[in-house]
């Protein structure tokens, strides 16, 4: 029981929504994506019903990076991944909001990250499903959530160790071009094509 004088605490805020398809091209028991949906922390991607806002699909080939300004639509509809193997992701077009038809509008990448996954340590963008949406509901304010997508994953909890301080840059770039701003002064990377 609250004491009269104590102050009532802030409304929680609801998990993003978080969706995942499946191209079922790793090995259930090593995918991070199925470990999520075993632990009910992302769903199964359907078909999109008209009048809901579109999932933003997180497209390691889209050139526009994830940056504050989606946080509002992060929030209300969610985030979107396709689960499947990198050795085979070169020979698919890019992904969209909807995971199938190529080159939509609302599809974004996440800033140069470090995989900590024990198949890809070390290589700048070879994310897990699980880093991958970890990193983004971190980058729209929610490292928390991005904790908990992570945790009891080999190479979760590292993965937000190694890339702290760059999350936590991108994370305060309210638009695109301050992401690619802070890419090229964290990594000397050049710009992506726009």
């Amino acid at each position: 029981m609250r004491s009269s004088g104590s102050t009532p605490s802030p409304p929680s805020r609801p998990p993003i929504p978080l969706f995942v398809r499946f191209l079922e091209e790793d090995d259930p028991r090593r995918c991070t994506g199925h470990r999520l949906l075993q632990r009910g922390l992302v769903r199964r991607a359907a078909a999109r019903r008209e009048g809901r806002p579109a999932p933003i699909a997180l497209d390691p080939f889209a050139p526009v990076p994830l940056c504050g300004r989606d946080r509002e639509r992060a929030e209300s509809a969610g985030f979107l991944v396709v689960d499947g193997s990198w050795n085979r992701l070169s020979a698919r077009s890019r992904l969209s909001d909807d995971g199938e038809s190529p080159g939509r509008r609302g599809s974004r990448r996440l800033p140069l990250l470090v995989a900590t996954n024990p198949q890809h340590f070390g290589r700048w963008t070879q994310l897990t499903t699980a880093e991958a949406l970890a990193a983004a509901v971190y980058l729209v304010g929610r490292p928390l959530e991005a904790e908990r997508l992570l945790e009891g994953l080999r190479g979760g909890p590292a993965f937000l160790e190694i890339n702290r301080a760059r999350l936590d840059r991108f994370a305060r770039a309210a638009s695109r071009d301050e992401v690619t701003v802070a890419e090229r002064e964290i990594f000397g990377a050049p710009s992506p094509a726009r």
